[in-house]
């Protein structure tokens, strides 16, 4: 049997995938649905190519390049989707058999998922028809074999959410949401051996209850997780069925893109032309590409340096200045900051913030010299509660040595309100009283869990 190694790349954008639908102009599988696919070895390709017709001439010779997986799999976005400049690679998968006994050939799978920011697909003649879908679509339609298992092994599970130490909260509120998608959508499928609970007891809302417990608990500092989790659950709580919880966590994730996107746009409207920020927020990000602010200051965030990623990634639209944690408040009155812009993994009913340690002193700097200091987040942020973890990182990360110290190693500080000039939602500015009233209504939603008891 014939052994080829082969790549399958998914896009996802606002959480949903591309898939792609294969046209007679491959050399297999013509008419199903898959991802962005190809060969590993540039020869395999032409091999598999020489099988069906084609319809243009763009890649009529083999290059007989062995490529190692990404590099394939980076080169198929390229030619496929038009997309290779829009894309970030997340996570790969392990490879995995698939054997075609009809083409004498077993195929080697590599899978990848890479984040996108655009659904600009430029397709070639490989492709009928294009689709963006929530993932769950991959059980429900033709596809080439196998392809829930190349998802599969790189979809986000409760891991990817409690481990994750760089990205922020409200992208990881969209990866708890499409875990709790995803296994609500394998147990309507009847494929209830995979879901992630281990607390069924026979029955898939148990089950599904259980996992969104645990989506919770794994990052227990951050309210927009919770609360997102919570709003799926008492929409599903009356009829208590998987199919609900697929569906109102579809609905979730929408409402999440939405809410985080408005916010960053308002933000945007209130930025001045010097912004200083720290730390690493997608909404903050959005915002400042947005404003287009004529300079920014950026702390480099020890210590996962996710601050250092942030500079390099709007060093291509504006005039970026890197320092350390140490130096921003210092920085902030030399650079001349008329803002600091900074995230939320938890607005306090009370209207203080926790987020990356670093954001009190940054606040009570821009206070002294004078500069504004706006939190932007959308109002899923705002906590039920005043209860916050501040995840104390490893003393290692400090201090190593033998000495009798005790060390103190916070992920997350706690800023007074009186200290932030505004919690910009995408409801607008939300004062004291605004906040304490989000933070009702997210107690409610919380009451899912209370009527499992």
């Amino acid at each position: 049997m014939d052994e080829r190694a082969v790549v399958t790349a998914f896009l996802r954008n606002d959480g949903e995938v591309l898939l792609l639908r294969r046209s007679d102009a491959v050399g297999s599988y013509q008419g199903r649905w898959g991802g962005v696919a190809g060969h590993v070895a540039d020869d395999e390709r032409g091999h598999e190519r020489s099988e069906g017709p084609r319809n243009s001439d763009r890649r009529t010779e083999a290059s007989h390049e062995q490529r190692d997986p990404e590099t394939a799999a980076r080169a198929e976005i390229a030619e496929e989707t038009g997309l290779a400049d829009a894309v970030t690679l997340v996570t790969s998968g392990d490879p995995f058999p698939v054997e075609d006994a009809d083409r004498d050939t077993r195929w080697v799978v590599h899978p990848f998922l890479f984040d996108c920011d655009s659904r600009a697909v430029e397709t070639n003649e490989e492709t009928t028809e294009t689709a963006w879908v929530h993932p769950p679509e991959i059980l429900r339609r033709e596809t080439v074999p196998r392809l829930w298992t190349s998802y599969d092994r790189v979809r986000p599970r409760v891991a990817t959410v409690r481990d994750d130490r760089t990205r922020g909260s409200a992208w990881l509120s969209v990866r708890a949401l499409e875990v709790l998608r995803d296994e609500a959508a394998l147990a309507t499928e009847g494929r209830t051996d995979e879901l992630e609970s281990a607390d069924r007891d026979g029955d898939d809302w148990t089950a599904l209850a259980s996992l969104a417990r645990g989506l919770r608990d794994a990052r227990p500092s951050m309210a927009v997780l919770a609360n997102r989790v919570n709003r799926v659950m008492l929409a599903a709580s009356d009829e208590r069925t998987p199919e609900a919880v697929e569906t109102a966590t579809r609905r979730a994730i929408g409402q999440a893109v939405d809410a985080d996107r408005e916010a960053a746009e308002l933000a945007a409207r209130a930025l001045p032309d010097r912004v200083a920020t720290l730390s690493r927020s997608g909404t903050v990000e959005t915002a400042i590409r947005m404003a287009e602010p004529e300079a920014v200051l950026v702390a480099e965030s020890r210590p996962g340096g996710e601050g250092v990623g942030v500079a390099e990634s709007l060093a291509d639209a504006t005039a970026v200045t890197l320092t350390t944690d140490a130096a921003l408040a210092f920085e902030l009155a030399e650079w001349d900051a008329d803002a600091v812009l900074v995230g939320a993994d938890r607005v306090l009913p009370d209207g203080r913030v926790v987020n990356k340690a670093g954001t009190r002193g940054a606040a009570l700097a821009a206070t002294e010299t004078g500069a504004e200091c706006l939190v932007v987040a959308s109002s899923d942020k705002v906590a039920a509660t005043a209860d916050y973890d501040l995840e104390l990182r490893d003393a290692a990360e400090v201090y190593d040595g033998d000495a009798d110290l005790a060390v103190v190693n916070p992920t997350f500080d706690v800023t007074p309100a009186d200290a932030v000039t505004a919690v910009v939602t995408e409801q607008g500015r939300l004062n004291t009283a605004e906040v304490e009233a989000v933070a009702a209504a997210h107690r409610e939603w919380a009451t899912w869990d209370d009527a499992q008891s």
